[in-house]
């Protein structure tokens, strides 16, 4: 399914052959620089295993999965971004606290 097609405010069907729908996509936000942040880093039991969540990243797409790699590899363990959250497999909230200082992020927890 091509990005035209996913999210169009309730439009279903339309009868007009010439209508075209205009798809005004969503811009991503500019990505913040890290001393602009605040990133809330939690340790989440889910589907019954520990995970630490990064909350509230504002940015691009592409950042917060540059972010995600960095994260992975310090800790050497999988883990992916989902719904705007960073998810690092295994509780890794202390030592991901002190790498996002290290990178300038203030974080909360």
């Amino acid at each position: 399914m091509s990005k035209n097609k996913k999210n169009r405010d309730g439009i279903v069907f339309s009868t007009d052959p010439n209508y075209a729908y205009n798809f005004d996509g969503a811009k991503e936000p500019e990505t913040l620089a890290p001393n602009q942040q605040i990133l809330y880093v939690r340790r989440e039991v889910r589907n019954g295993k520990s995970a630490t969540v990064i909350k509230e990243f504002i940015g691009k797409t592409e950042d917060m999965k540059e972010l995600e790699k960095k994260l992975k590899n310090l800790c050497g363990v999988g883990g992916s971004t989902k719904d705007g959250e960073i998810l690092i497999q295994g509780d890794n909230k202390d030592k991901i606290t002190v790498f996002l200082q290290k990178l300038g992020y203030k974080t909360k927890g």
